[in-house]
């Protein structure tokens, strides 16, 4: 016979107590889990809501700002017409960014702010 002579056949000690003891669940921690995380989630979205709505509102004040300074001065026409464009872009991503598109928003603000950029180059 080969093998140990000590082993016992069967289950173990710990298995044996797991099947003896009554399982108890406290009802005040049922089900309250992913109560948490799902807070944390709906506080993350509601923060990049008002994040993108509140830069897009910004960018779009000053892409105005800027248009109409632009438009009393001795700037070429393309200039105010792109720091206008920039604004409806950026204005645009402010109503995503409301409806909770957050990602097309911050793509639709880094597009504004490159196209008023743009225009201050031809300036």
């Amino acid at each position: 016979m080969s093998g140990r002579t000590d082993s016992v056949a069967g289950p173990t000690e710990a298995e044996e107590a797991e099947r003896t003891e009554p399982v108890v669940q406290d009802e005040e921690d049922e089900g309250h889990e992913g109560d948490v995380e799902d807070t944390d989630f709906y506080d993350e979205a509601g923060r990049a809501r008002r994040l993108a709505t509140g830069t897009g509102a910004l960018l779009t004040l000053a892409g105005v700002a800027a248009a109409l300074l632009r438009l009393t001065g001795p700037a070429p026409a393309l200039v105010p017409t792109a720091y206008a464009t920039g604004a409806a872009v950026c204005a645009a991503a402010a109503l995503l960014g409301a409806r909770g598109r957050t990602r097309r928003a911050l793509w639709l603000l880094i597009a504004g702010s490159m196209i008023m950029a743009l225009g201050d180059q031809f300036d």
